[in-house]
C-alpha cells in the first residue's frame, strides 16, 4: 500500500502541493487527473523520489520512504520497487530496443548477459512484442511502439508499482485503447499496482479502480469513476465532460430537459421578397465608336529596342 500524507511543496513563493492525501491499495489502478499546471507531475516526481517534500511524507507498506529529511541516497533502496513509463517513452535514441531494456539491468544488477537477454525477451513478450524486435532503433518505431518498449523497460526490474506519465499522450484512439488494455492485462497477470498521471478521461474511466483530482495543488476529489460522474462540483463536471458549460453527467439527462410547447412559439413575420433591381446602364460610359479600329504601338526604349 502506498500512502501520501499531508504532502506540501513550494518553489519560492509558489505553492505547488498543498496538503495532499491519497491512499493507493496493492494491485489497484489509480489515476491522478487534473489540468496542466495543477501539480500532477510534481506529485509524480515525489512518488518516484526525484523530489522531496517540504512537509508531509510518503509511506510504502507503512515504511516512510520520503519526507523533508530524506536524502536521495536514502531513496535508492526502494527505487528498484518502482517501474516508470515516462511521457513519450524517453528511450535512448542511440541505443536499439534491446540495449534500452538492458540498460537498467546492467546498471543495477549483476546479471550475466544470458540472464539479461532472457529477461528482455520476457518483457517484450509481456507488452506484445517479439524478441526479434530488440534490434530495432527508436527512430524506426511508431508512437505506440515506443510506448510499448518504454513499458517493457519499466518491467525488466520486476517492479511492485508501475508509474505512467501520460501514457496515451499523442497516440491515436486505436493505439490508446491498446495501451489501456495492456495496462489492465499487466495488472491482472502481475497483480502490480499502477499509478497513472493523465488528463485523458476516456482512458481513466476504462482503467481506473480509483482516481484523485488535483486543482491548484489540492485534492478536490478522491473516489471511483462512478463517484466522480455523480459529483456536483462544477469544476469537476467541466473537466470530465470537456465542455465550457457546467452541467451534470447524470445517467438520465432527460430528467433536466425542459419540454417546449410548440403552440406558444410565435412564428417570425416574413414579408414578400423584394425584387433585385437590374444594374443601371444609364450612367455607364460608352466606349468610343472607333476603339475597335484603333491601332496601338509598343513604346520604344532609348536605343531603339522595344519594351517586351
Amino acid at each position: 500500500m502506498l500512502k501520501v500524507e499531508h504532502l506540501k511543496k513550494r518553489f519560492g513563493n509558489h505553492v505547488v502541493l498543498n496538503d495532499i492525501n491519497i491512499t493507493i491499495g496493492k494491485g489497484e489502478v489509480f489515476c491522478i487527473i487534473g489540468q496542466s499546471g495543477s501539480g500532477k507531475t510534481v506529485l509524480f516526481r515525489h512518488i518516484i523520489g526525484l523530489l522531496f517534500p517540504d512537509g508531509g511524507r510518503i509511506l510504502l507498506d507503512n515504511e516512510v520512504i520520503s519526507s523533508p529529511t530524506t536524502k536521495p541516497a536514502d531513496f535508492d533502496k526502494v527505487r528498484k520497487r518502482f517501474g516508470i513509463l515516462f511521457q513519450g517513452a524517453a528511450l535512448f535514441d542511440s541505443m536499439n530496443v534491446g540495449e534500452n531494456l538492458a540498460f537498467p539491468l546492467r546498471e543495477h544488477t549483476k546479471m550475466t548477459e544470458k540472464e539479461i537477454s532472457k529477461l528482455i525477451a520476457e518483457s517484450l513478450e509481456m507488452v506484445g512484442l517479439k524478441e526479434e524486435f530488440k534490434t530495432k532503433m527508436p527512430s524506426e518505431l511508431s508512437g505506440g511502439m515506443r510506448s510499448r518498449v518504454g513499458l517493457a523497460r519499466g518491467l525488466v526490474m520486476k517492479p511492485e508499482i508501475m508509474l505512467y506519465d501520460e501514457p496515451t499522450s499523442a497516440l491515436d484512439p486505436i493505439m490508446t485503447d491498446k495501451i489501456n488494455d495492456l495496462i489492465l492485462s499487466l495488472r491482472d497477470k502481475l497483480r502490480m499496482t499502477s499509478i497513472i498521471i493523465t488528463h485523458d478521461m476516456a482512458s481513466a474511466y476504462k482503467i481506473a479502480d480509483k482516481m484523485a483530482m488535483i486543482q491548484d495543488g489540492k485534492i478536490i476529489f478522491h473516489g471511483t469513476p462512478g463517484e466522480i460522474r455523480e459529483s456536483r462540483n462544477p469544476y469537476i463536471q467541466q473537466f470530465i465532460r470537456g465542455q465550457k458549460k457546467h452541467h451534470y453527467a447524470i445517467a438520465d439527462e432527460d430528467a433536466y430537459a425542459v419540454p417546449i410547447n410548440i403552440s406558444k412559439v410565435k412564428p417570425r413575420a416574413v414579408g414578400p421578397r423584394r425584387p433585385v433591381p437590374a444594374p443601371s446602364t444609364e450612367n455607364a460610359a460608352a466606349a468610343p465608336s472607333d476603339m475597335a479600329n484603333k491601332k496601338f504601338q509598343m513604346p520604344v526604349r532609348p536605343g531603339g529596342q522595344n519594351n517586351q
